[in-house]
């Protein structure tokens, strides 16, 4: 699909998030999922490489937590069988060692262009970018690998997805602060709390190069994924009361 000007689009393949994007995420960005725990940052990466599957493009998930059979299980669970498209040689799942942290980001900086290239990857999860980052104690060298983990991914051509783990003190912000201002786009994945109960929102914060709905809007995890009704306005506050910020107004 192509955008209203003249962006070729990807689909996320999430039913109501691609109409606040006016058709999908550009082709070559990087974007972030940025949520806390239950928000369903995974299931969001899985609806994104099952699309691609769905239209015949091979596709690579990164996991530097869970393991294999973990995602496979947790695809399983909506209904998606990735194992086909693993023994069709469509989708790679690969688990990162964490065991040395210098070789494994070495390794994946100079490595993951030729995955993608001989894979013929049209499009990259990495979950969770923010454990990725936390491999380093220094804030700069953590700058300095994100930064040209972004390059290398950029350089290969490839539409990625990032999930990241929020700031618990500022639910505006990821953990690690860096990743929402490297990636070309952020969507925020939140609990809005109120007295009676807890709903999920999500916002397009950026998207670069297109025009996007602004608002928060609320969402569901069913037993299919995640549905946004991306044409109802959230008019409550989001954490503990507060006031959204960004609210169209």
């Amino acid at each position: 699909m192509t955008g209203t000007n003249g962006n070729k689009l990807i689909s996320t393949g999430i039913m109501g998030l691609d109409e606040m994007l006016g058709g999908g995420f550009p082709q070559g960005h990087i974007i972030v999922a940025i949520g806390d725990s239950g928000t369903g940052k995974t299931t969001f990466a899985l609806h994104y490489i099952l699309d691609g599957l769905l239209k015949g493009e091979p596709c690579i998930y990164i996991s530097i937590e869970e393991e294999k059979e973990a995602i496979l299980s947790a695809a399983s669970a909506y209904g998606w069988d990735l194992e086909k498209y693993i023994r069709d040689n469509k989708l790679a799942i690969l688990k990162l060692d964490l065991s040395d942290v210098k070789t494994t980001a070495r390794r994946v900086k100079s490595e993951l262009p030729e995955i993608i290239g001989s894979f013929g990857a049209k499009r990259l999860v990495i979950d969770s970018i923010t454990l990725y980052s936390m491999m380093f104690d220094d804030a700069i060298e953590r700058r300095i690998r994100l930064f040209g983990l972004n390059k290398a991914i950029k350089n290969a051509g490839i539409t990625a997805l990032y999930t990241a783990e929020v700031n618990v003190d500022n639910q505006l912000h990821s953990k690690d602060g860096m990743v929402e201002y490297s990636a070309d786009g952020v969507v925020f994945l939140q609990q809005n709390e109120s007295e009676k109960d807890i709903k999920l929102i999500m916002r397009v914060v950026k998207m670069r190069r297109i025009q996007h709905d602004r608002l928060y809007r609320p969402y569901e995890i069913t037993g299919k994924g995640i549905l946004v009704y991306s044409n109802e306005m959230v008019y409550q506050g989001f954490g503990k009361g507060a006031d959204i910020p960004g609210n169209g107004r």
